[in-house]
């Protein structure tokens, strides 16, 4: 399971540079092959998307904002969400929460309070 780091915060950013690689490049392993599917006791794991529009074009001052709005929220939720991370250049923002009854949709409602511009997808948000 991927846990995120309490003193990097909660949003890895796919596609920016990594500082242990000379070249900045950091090797890209497909979403569905890092994403954790169950939790300790083998119980699904909830899951939703955020479109982040325009997020990709911002420049860097107003990323960084807007990133440190959904940290704050993601830590707010720690222990309620898994694994989260933002693509850049997709603008999507990927969560996974731990099963519970409308934790998806709770923990949506407060990203979405704090980054009124972002737009839910989801197929389905019961967990």
């Amino acid at each position: 399971m991927i846990h995120p780091d309490p003193q990097q915060g909660w949003l890895p950013v796919a596609g920016e540079r990594h500082p242990a690689r000379a070249d900045g490049v950091v090797p890209a392993t497909p979403l569905w092959q890092r994403v954790p599917t169950r939790d300790a006791d083998g119980r699904p794991l909830g899951d939703f998307m955020l479109l982040l529009p325009g997020l990709r074009e911002a420049p860097r001052a107003e990323q960084g904002r807007l990133l440190g709005r959904l940290d704050a929220v993601l830590r707010s939720q720690r222990e309620h969400v898994v694994f989260a991370e933002c693509n850049l250049r997709l603008n999507l923002l990927w969560v996974s929460v731990r099963p519970g009854p409308g934790l998806c949709l709770e923990v949506a409602a407060r990203l979405l309070e704090a980054v009124p511009q972002a737009r839910l997808v989801a197929s389905r948000l019961a967990t």
